[in-house]
């Protein structure tokens, strides 16, 4: 019961402090927000910026929602294109629950179709859901990681280098160095993830191949 009423309090503190601000969609950002753990919200009510980036967030991935249209009748370049927006997106909403997996999870969501991704968006339990699992998996793996190497961290980037830079030559043998370093600037754990995902891979090369052109 008494987690019931500190719901409704931090509910109705939430509500007063988004309202100046988004009459509009008050309540829809209000429930967004109540979805997150109990201990996130007292943070945001004693931290403004904290809650101010929350809500901006909760208000992007509402824009989103409401403008699925857009996301599916483009054409193929476009689409890719919108894949990166949807993926900054779904990222902020899933960097809020603070798991220190943010960039990790938000690939492994990303793997599904563009439809559900657009669901997660606009539903923030099925996104906490969604992201629990997504932790809960990579727990696991890492655990099967640690079990069964027993190398040095310096050790594992190199090997994982290696392993990168045969792929990532395939894919572009002009730029291999340059990109394999980018992308050695990741964690291990989001470099394995490369590795046994070819099309998470192509994505990451064609983020490092724009940005050397630039």
């Amino acid at each position: 019961m008494d987690e019931e009423e500190d719901v409704e309090t931090i509910g109705e503190q939430l509500y007063s402090r988004i309202y100046p601000k988004h009459e509009e969609y008050a309540g829809k950002l209000t429930g967004m927000l109540l979805e997150l753990p109990g201990s996130v919200l007292s943070k945001m009510l004693q931290d403004d910026a904290m809650l101010t980036a929350a809500v901006e967030k909760a208000l992007r991935a509402l824009q989103v929602a409401q403008e699925p249209s857009k996301v599916t009748c483009k054409e193929e370049d476009d689409v890719s294109a919108s894949s990166d927006s949807l993926g900054e997106q779904l990222f902020e909403l899933v960097d809020v629950y603070n798991t220190g997996h943010s960039q990790k999870i938000t690939g492994m969501l990303l793997e599904q179709h563009k439809e559900a991704v657009l669901n997660l968006l606009s539903d923030p339990r099925l996104l906490e859901e969604q992201v629990n699992l997504a932790l809960k998996t990579l727990k696991e793996y890492n655990v099967e990681e640690t079990d069964v190497s027993d190398s040095s961290d310096a050790d594992d980037t190199e090997k994982l280098g290696e392993r990168l830079f045969s792929l990532v030559e395939e894919l572009d043998p002009l730029h291999a160095n340059d990109i394999t370093g980018m992308l050695l600037e990741m964690e291990p754990a989001a470099l394995r993830q490369l590795l046994s995902d070819h099309r998470m891979l192509q994505v990451a090369v064609q983020k490092a191949q724009a940005a050397l052109d630039n």
